[in-house]
């Protein structure tokens, strides 16, 4: 085709498009025409009939939109459709139910299953609601998407570049973990969609210049449930008081909040809530196959590294609690070669390391170890297994996590590690409520492989490994000490001795944070005083029994010989104790109950007091060799076994009082005498000098005070004579004068005399 040829067909195609204003105008008729009712679910609304591409009908009139299944029948604009043409067509069923009411301007609270397409549900009404708006960059931020994770931050900002890469709109990503803040504080006033996580955007409201969001129109929370817990409470309260309320607030996340307090804080007027597989059979991914295995404590990285072993050409995501236990299974697997590249993922990595990282994992077939920070709406393609070594905290983080796999069309596998005391959550992963279809299947032991004993042999070779080893043991305990649901995590069930030898640790690391606790010879933990606890429960157990007064002996002897091998076993096992206790105790015995406990054992091995303990066990002989009691001294010998007499010890006690007040009297009276010969040699030391001053031919009587100060505040010293002229250790004095309070005769006299002594 001819260069001018061409130009006039462009031309004229670009004559029968409307223009921008036109476009808005009919967008905004559109809308208003079509907008369903307050309440309805689009779902349950028959598809509209066939229909032009600018959303009239033959008749000239509106098309409804409610109920339409593919996005070019939506009224959103022209660019926004060129936009999604190249990978979407057809809606998912979150998109269908929800985007007819927030085009209107609704606020929606989404609820959908992992990989059901939340995503676009929220960036299309942002860029289509700043479009109609005519929103430039003068204007200012005009919506704001918060993540509570950079890597799903970084990732809706993917998509919203991709989706509005038609428009004029610009868009910046706030995440932590960059240096270029000066760089975001320069331009961050003249973006119009921010996409960030909290701690970086409250930054922003504090640190940046003439940062405002007072014109703000779309306020996004992805991970809603997530965005609204404790973690983030702060942060968010304080980023949601400097927001208008005249505002339109999307919540999304696969298990949505209902509490009436978190929506209060978000200022939200008669939010649409769509729950489009509320209805559904299970809560988790239809195509998504979920196994659960009861593996003890001390086999978990055995079954972990015997299913990597045999699954060696799939891609698998494996989470854990803590990052350290991240950092400890990636390092040893890693030099264990298990024949699989291998990834780790946590918080505590740098954000370019955690971008590189994530990338990475989309592109190649590996495993990932990685805590909670990728179990929220990262979309991992084509991930085969999801195994949590580690039992999620609740049902809702479990669904997250094996939302990783099987997103879209696709298929998946999960497999959960459960503890036999966790088995409870099994229960609850099964029940109506949770609608998650589980299974319990049997560890093959048969096809189990033995990785403790390479374990320690790595960490004699590589000494930072035993450091994380350490490290890892010791996380893993406080997360589950950290647990709320106590029916499912209890920390005492443990066997700790088995999980730090299956670490390859070959004695058990501190705990510092357990109290009031301490480990029996099972490696369990149990508590110092179970007779409080079951006196609080009201039930009726062993320690309650009371012991009669005609027993108390043997229970003491029972009580002793119990002291004396758990101090025995500290002193030989001292670097292998792992529990520190408190120095204060409740255990107390008397008469009336008396309960047989273990007592605890301080740091260093010093027992705690009972005052019922016998007497003590010093040897003492009369003058025939005879071994007799302590006190005997202060006893009657009647017969052979002595007895005390506590009226001879008080007289002797009254007696040796006495004479300590006598010794004290004299003592008094000495230190008197002391100081009385003291003051009387100073008095004539003084009066001394003042018989040599007055023998010199000094005219001036000073006080005592003055001479006190003469004393102090002299400069000039000389040394006085003897009766006989001769100066000599016992009567040498020094003589203070004040050349100023003097005549200038005075002073020749004495300057002649000085003179006439050195001669001489």
């Amino acid at each position: 085709m001819p260069p001018m040829r061409r130009f006039k067909v462009r031309k004229s195609r670009n004559q029968q498009r409307f223009s921008e204003s036109q476009e808005i105008e009919l967008l905004e008729q559109w809308i208003e025409a079509g907008k369903p009712d307050s309440g309805t679910n689009p779902l349950a609304i028959p598809p509209p009939p066939r229909m032009m591409t600018v959303g009239r009908m033959e008749d000239d009139g509106f098309s409804p939109y409610a109920g339409c299944t593919l996005f070019q029948q939506l009224p959103i604009s022209r660019k926004t459709k060129e936009g999604l043409a190249p990978k979407y067509k057809e809606m998912s069923e979150i998109q269908r139910a929800s985007l007819p009411h927030s085009l209107c301007g609704r606020d929606i609270l989404g609820a959908a299953k992992t990989g059901s397409g939340k995503t676009l549900a929220f960036i299309i009404p942002v860029i289509e609601k700043l479009y109609r708006a005519r929103w430039g960059p003068e204007d200012g931020v005009g919506s704001i998407i918060i993540s509570p994770t950079k890597e799903l931050a970084g990732q809706l900002f993917e998509e919203l570049k991709m989706v509005g890469k038609r428009h004029t709109i610009s868009a910046g990503l706030l995440i932590g973990g960059r240096k270029d803040v000066d760089t975001e504080k320069e331009c961050v006033n003249f973006l119009n969609i921010l996409v960030c996580t909290p701690g970086r955007l409250l930054q922003h409201m504090n640190e940046t210049p003439n940062f405002e969001c007072s014109q703000l129109q779309v306020l996004v929370l992805d991970e809603a449930d997530r965005m609204l817990d404790k973690k983030f409470k702060g942060e968010l309260d304080a980023i949601i008081s400097q927001l208008p309320k005249r505002r339109q607030t999307l919540l999304f996340s696969a298990t949505q909040t209902k509490s009436v307090n978190d929506l209060a804080r978000l200022s939200l007027k008669d939010p649409e809530y769509i729950s489009v597989h509320a209805e559904s059979v299970t809560a988790t991914p239809e195509r998504l196959k979920q196994i659960a295995m009861e593996v003890s404590l001390d086999q978990k990285l055995n079954a972990l590294w015997s299913f990597i072993k045999s699954h060696l050409h799939s891609k698998m995501i494996v989470f854990l609690s803590s990052c350290k236990q991240v950092r400890f299974v990636y390092e040893a697997f890693k030099k264990l070669r298990p024949g699989i590249p291998l990834k780790c993922l946590h918080g505590r990595m740098k954000q370019n390391t955690r971008m590189a990282i994530y990338l990475d994992f989309c592109e190649t077939n590996s495993v990932l170890f990685s805590t909670d920070v990728a179990s929220r709406g990262l979309d991992f393609p084509a991930v085969d297994w999801v195994i949590q070594v580690d039992c999620p905290e609740d049902v809702a983080a479990y669904i997250h996590r094996v939302g990783r796999t099987a997103r879209f069309t696709s298929e998946g596998k999960s497999v959960l590690f459960l503890l036999p005391s966790e088995m409870k959550m099994l229960a609850k992963l099964q029940s109506a409520e949770s609608k998650i279809p589980i299974k319990l299947k049997k560890v093959k032991s048969e096809k189990m492989e033995q990785i403790s004993g390479s374990l320690a042999s790595l960490l004699v070779k590589y000494p930072d490994m035993q450091q994380l080893a350490k490290r890892a043991f010791v996380t893993y305990v406080k997360s589950v000490n950290l647990q709320k649901d106590k029916e499912v995590f209890d920390v005492f069930k443990l066997p700790l001795e088995d999980y730090s030898a299956s670490l390859g640790l070959a004695i058990i690391p501190k705990i510092r944070f357990i109290s009031q606790k301490m480990k029996n010879t099972n490696g369990k933990m149990q508590d110092v005083n179970p007779l409080e606890n079951a006196m609080k429960a009201e039930k009726v157990s062993v320690f309650d029994i009371a012991i009669h007064e005609k027993d108390i002996k043997d229970g003491v002897n029972k009580m002793k010989s119990t002291i004396k091998k758990l101090h025995e076993k500290v002193n030989c096992d001292q670097a292998e104790e792992d529990i520190l206790v408190p120095k204060n105790s409740s255990v107390e015995l008397n008469k009336n109950d008396l309960t047989l406990l273990p007592t605890r054992v301080l740091k260093k091995k010093k027992l705690k007091i009972n005052v019922h303990r016998p007497l003590g066990t010093r040897l003492k002989y009369d003058d025939n060799g005879n071994q007799i009691a302590p006190l005997a001294a202060f006893a009657v010998m009647e017969n052979a076994d002595s007895v005390l007499q506590p009226e001879k010890v008080k007289e002797r006690y009254e007696k040796l009082k006495e004479e300590m007040k006598q010794r004290d009297k004299e003592d008094k009276i000495l230190q008197r005498q002391r100081l009385r010969e003291k003051r009387m040699k100073d008095k004539i030391k003084l009066n001394r000098w003042v018989e040599d001053d007055d023998n010199n031919g000094g005219e001036h009587s000073l006080s005592d005070d003055d001479k006190v100060d003469r004393q102090k505040n002299s400069k000039v010293r000389f040394a006085s004579d003897s009766e006989d002229g001769e100066e000599t250790t016992n009567t040498k004095k020094m003589r203070v004068l004040d050349i100023d309070a003097i005549s200038l005769a005075e002073q020749e006299a004495l300057a002649l005399k000085l003179l006439s002594s050195m001669h001489s």
